[in-house]
């Protein structure tokens, strides 16, 4: 199956062609994207590189998109373009939360705690089991924390572990002797191998419930007029 990956969820983002089935999984090919450039540069950075390694847009088996959390305005125009192509070539779309990228990159088996800074001291954060052998993750839950219950969840936590690619959570961790993975930040070839998973489960959405996973309120939602 030929699969697209597309992270728009950052301060910069990517896309990446792979193909794979059961068996295993290839990255074909992978291009960066500035930050500020996705509404111009998302859709011709996709059809320069289905050109140029011979594939037309209809020989893709599905999209694999970030759904958040993370930048307001780049996860809609990430979403908008898969929405759109999906709708016009007919071909299935799942969702993978940065959360879950993250949490993947860990060497642990087991309950996993994925976290990103999410600024106004708060951090964005996943708990997640982890099966190696099955190659499975399952979510537990995904939130919006201030610092202070975060560091509480890990101290309250029997065997308290951490994964993340923000080094300012790191610095919060290293203070309270909870274990610390720091590892870069998963991008579009993440994004792509995860969803290649889900979509050979089966574990799609349509175009129409596609949706951002922001886990909090933008500004303007938060200071309009009668918001609570």
């Amino acid at each position: 199956m030929l699969i697209l990956g597309i992270d728009t969820s950052g301060k910069s983002g990517g896309v990446t062609l792979a193909e794979g089935d059961d068996a295993g999984f290839r990255a074909i090919a992978s291009a960066p994207i500035a930050g500020g450039t996705f509404s111009a540069q998302l859709v011709p950075t996709v059809a320069e590189m289905l050109q140029k390694h011979g594939f037309g847009a209809r020989d893709l088996g599905g999209f694999a998109v970030a759904s958040g959390p993370g930048s307001f305005t780049g996860l809609r125009i990430g979403l908008s373009a898969i929405k759109g192509l999906a709708e016009v070539l007919h071909k299935p779309i799942v969702t993978v939360s940065m959360l879950e990228a993250l949490a993947s990159l860990s060497q642990k088996s087991g309950p996993v705690t994925a976290a990103l800074d999410a600024g106004r001291s708060e951090v964005f954060v996943g708990l997640y089991s982890i099966d190696r052998e099955r190659q499975s993750i399952t979510c537990i839950e995904e939130a919006l924390r201030t610092q202070a219950e975060f560091l509480q969840h890990l101290q309250s936590s029997p065997h308290p572990q951490a994964i993340t690619s923000d080094e300012s959570v790191a610095r919060i961790l290293s203070a309270t002797g909870a274990g610390i993975e720091l590892v870069s930040r998963p991008g579009s070839e993440q994004i792509a191998r995860l969803g290649l998973r889900k979509l050979l489960r089966g574990e799609t959405v349509s175009a129409e419930a596609l949706d951002a996973n922001y886990l909090r309120r933008s500004d303007a939602e938060i200071f309009s007029k009668g918001a609570r």
